[in-house]
């Protein structure tokens, strides 16, 4: 992941640089558009007005140059009090735009006055210039090389998403069970939707620059959250559906406790805060200018921090589907597998004798291939409630199903997924030095017990045993919840983080 980051990196400074490049090269040229309501209006002069005083309460002689020397020297300056005409324009009535190139030497904010033969005022534009003379359009929100900037950062966005899905495709093994995983996969969507959505804007704002203007295009970036979940909900509500109906099917056939509600409390969840999204998409807030700001940035705040949340879920979904049904290389030296309760007399339920079927099973397969025989090693303490260690129990199904004592090493500390791990890592160094481990557990629990080996630096990889339909999606939406709950800390401060620049940022294009 770390690679993906210095390419990321890499791209945006180069891209900054060739901005950089571009606007040297072009210097501050920019074309100003304002419409008329005659197309066959003779156009005389175009006053470029003081709206702000600049230096010592005195106007510049000359604020503009003409980009193309010579183009329009017949049309004369008409100097004011307190106001200038610009160096001669030559003006370009296109459709209902009249349309001239500037070049600013000086900042300052500017009135652009189109004038009639008669000295009519028939159409005007503010224009701010800022120190490193940059002119931004108050009335399209256009600034110097905002198409340019458009397509920088498309690329930059779609490029990031496509590296960071990449990344996910390609990483396997151990280092696959890591939350890199999980967040290269959801910043991905996120990343491309993104970048689909700017690539729209930009091609639009291109084409045409004046019916689809700057100030549209951030009224669609200000909004992307918002979008993203317009977007997804089809698929969001699928899958509240299908998560209510396990859950339902789950409650027929276990007890109630909060453990088995929490898919329905996730449908739920997922299904009212895209409701709620919808209305903040649709809102039209009005009263006071604060009034609308704030209200438009806390619905732009709240589709981001729902689209980040549904991201990393579906990050954590899609990597808990992809190690469930891995199918590790036949050359392992070592086979653990994870314990869990087990009944009063000591037999495995079909939950913890699925694991140890699966195990065997794998086994089996790798020494009929390969002649390599691996070592078992049964992980799991002895609980308040239990007669043996969990470990103990699985060793005695392991015999009863023709496994030799002797490839059997028994783990009965751990008490949980990690010392699972931890414990079970010094025997595999001990007995199997150097040797190759995989870990066997139930389907829904594959990503999450690989992460707690990562934590342990027990370089594992794990294969999965099937369960029934109705307790899969519930137990494999805990693991999610689960993984998203071991960072919360670092997930809380990346929303802050994220929040904090796009309060920002929606602060910053309401104003304009």
């Amino acid at each position: 992941m770390q690679k993906v980051i210095r390419q990321i990196a890499a791209l945006a400074g180069i891209l900054i640089m060739i901005f950089i490049a571009f606007r040297i090269i072009t210097g501050n040229q920019y074309r100003v558009s304002i419409p008329v309501t005659d197309k066959n209006l003779e156009i005389k002069e175009i006053h470029i007005n003081v709206t702000e005083e600049i230096t010592d309460n005195e106007a510049p002689e000359e604020s503009f140059r003409n980009p193309r020397p010579g183009t329009a020297a017949d049309i004369p300056n008409t100097p004011e009090a307190s106001s200038f005409t610009a160096v001669p324009y030559q003006p370009e009535l296109n459709d209902d735009r009249l349309e001239f190139q500037i070049v600013p030497d000086d900042d300052g904010v500017y009135s652009a006055q189109a004038e009639d033969a008669e000295g009519n005022i028939v159409s005007e534009t503010r224009l701010h210039i800022g120190k490193f003379k940059t002119v931004y359009d108050e009335r399209t929100g256009g600034f110097t090389g905002d198409s340019l900037l458009l397509v920088m950062i498309t690329v930059f966005v779609l490029t990031s998403g496509f590296l960071m899905f990449r990344y996910f495709i390609k990483v396997s093994g151990p280092d696959f069970y890591s939350y890199s995983s999980v967040h290269s996969a959801g910043f991905s969507f996120l990343a491309l939707f993104g970048g689909g959505l700017l690539l729209y804007i930009t091609i639009r704002h291109i084409l045409s620059p004046d019916s689809f203007s700057m100030i549209m295009a951030y009224d669609l970036i200000q909004r992307f959250g918002l979008s993203f979940m317009l977007f997804t909900s089809p698929l969001v509500l699928v899958f509240a559906v299908l998560m209510f109906i396990s859950n339902v099917a789950l409650l027929r056939h276990e007890s109630f406790r909060f453990a088995n509600i929490l898919g329905i409390l996730i449908a739920l969840i997922l299904v009212t805060g895209q409701y709620a999204g919808f209305l903040f998409y649709r809102a039209k807030p009005s009263g006071s200018e604060t009034r609308i700001i704030l209200l438009q940035t806390i619905g732009s705040l709240y589709g981001v921090i729902f689209a980040y949340f549904e991201c990393m879920l579906a990050g954590a979904i899609l990597c808990g589907f992809r190690a469930a049904g891995y199918e590790p290389a036949l050359d392992k030296d070592v086979i653990v597998i994870l314990g869990c309760s087990f009944f009063k007399d000591g037999t495995l339920p079909p939950l913890l004798r699925g694991r140890v079927d699966k195990a065997i099973e794998f086994r089996n397969k790798q020494l009929a291939l390969t002649k390599k025989r691996a070592l078992f090693i049964p992980s799991g303490g002895q609980g308040r409630n239990e007669v043996m260690p969990e470990a103990q129990a699985m060793k005695n199904y392991l015999l009863s199903q023709g496994i030799p004592e002797a490839d059997i090493c028994v783990e009965n500390r751990s008490l949980n997924t990690f010392q699972n791990m931890e414990y079970s890592k010094i025997l595999a160094d001990q007995y199997r030095p150097g040797g190759k481990p995989i870990f066997s557990t139930t389907n829904y629990h594959v990503f999450r017990s690989g992460v707690w080996a990562s934590f342990a630096h027990f370089r594992a990889e794990g294969i999965g045993s099937r369960t029934k339909w109705w307790f899969w999606p519930n137990a494999f939406m805990r693991e999610c919840v689960g993984l998203l709950k071991q960072r919360w800390k670092q997930e809380l401060l990346q929303i802050v983080f994220l929040a904090g620049f796009l309060a920002l940022l929606s602060n910053i294009l309401q104003h304009h």
